[in-house]
């Protein structure tokens, strides 16, 4: 009872984007951190989320995550698709759909194995009624011969369908880019992705004129550094050279999905060939007091080493689709 009193509740908040005029779908985007299962994997860097690692990554805990996610799924007013980042393996987002409420929704998902060192994927949600899958790949962005490995990019094509049963197509690329850690050679790495990126939403642009393609993903980026100024070629602004538009450039300043050393920032991108609606979905149970630089900051479940049973260090982006 507890369980659908809280989702009840959250029905209820109010959003910007409900009130900007007639909206035929919603989609999201969201790095949920660290969403892993309780098991050592032998193949993966994943052993401090384990009962018997560093953070005591139990079951407790990790049917807590579990409920956080689906709740603010839920809260967005379960949107038609979800691109998710920090996903551990098929048995998490097989658990959130067939064991949440998620699944009176209807919702499943799509996943592969990349062959990130730490384990964690990326992967997309998505309603059945409201989107119709018609492919599914990978975007391969690691390379072997210099012994760099990170997460694929997972491509979907679809059509959205809304309430009426009208349909449009759509494509949507769900990313999470490699952070700065390593100087250069791993800028040179972030480059190579983004270049790799616009290939292939020019490809889908020009095979599918009609289609409306969305890239959604936490670029460890903001607009204004190399990878999206320079290798997607936005340099700072809202469109590019291809007709894409980098939407978090539409959201005020000094404001952010992602809080670093005090200061909030726009990491988590969406690029899409359609000026469309966005916001960051920050209702108050996904933030707390930032004790350290004041203000607010996401809720995470882990502070440190210290686990407080949050939701994540990054705040979901929502996108209207009218």
């Amino acid at each position: 009872m507890k369980r659908l009193a809280f989702v009840a509740l959250i029905l209820l908040l109010p959003s910007t984007l409900c009130g900007q005029g007639e909206e035929r779908w919603r989609m999201a985007f969201w790095n949920v951190e660290n969403f892993f299962d309780t098991w050592k994997d032998t193949l993966k860097d994943d052993g401090s989320f384990t009962p018997e690692g560093e953070r005591h990554w139990i079951p407790r805990k990790y049917q807590k995550k579990k409920n956080n996610i689906y709740k603010t799924i839920a809260a967005m007013r379960w949107p038609a698709v979800v691109g998710l980042a920090e996903v551990e393996n098929d048995y998490v987002l097989y658990d959130l759909c067939r064991n949440s409420p998620l699944r009176k929704m209807g919702y499943d998902y799509i996943h592969y194995e990349s062959p990130d060192e730490r384990g964690v994927d990326c992967a997309l949600l998505y309603r059945v009624d409201r989107f119709e899958v018609f492919m599914t790949k990978i975007v391969q962005v690691s390379d072997s011969t210099q012994g760099f490995y990170t997460r694929d990019v997972l491509l979907v094509g679809g059509v959205l369908r809304d309430a009426k049963g009208a349909g449009d197509s759509c494509f949507v690329l769900v990313m999470h880019w490699p952070s700065k850690l390593g100087g250069a050679e791993a800028e040179g790495h972030r480059m190579a992705i983004a270049r790799r990126v616009n290939e292939t939403v020019d490809h889908l642009q020009r095979t599918h004129p009609k289609a409306l393609v969305v890239a959604m993903g936490d670029l460890n980026a903001t607009s204004d550094e190399a990878p999206v100024s320079q290798g997607l070629g936005f340099g700072g602004g809202l469109r590019n050279a291809l007709g894409f538009y980098d939407l978090v450039n539409t959201l005020p300043k000094g404001q952010g999905s992602y809080k670093y050393q005090g200061q909030w920032q726009y990491i988590d991108h969406v690029i899409a060939n359609r000026e469309l609606p966005v916001e960051v979905f920050a209702p108050d149970f996904l933030l707390v007091d930032d004790e350290t630089h004041l203000g607010r900051k996401p809720f995470r479940t882990y502070s440190g080493m210290r686990y407080v049973g949050g939701f994540s260090d990054h705040l979901p982006i929502l996108i209207r689709v009218e």
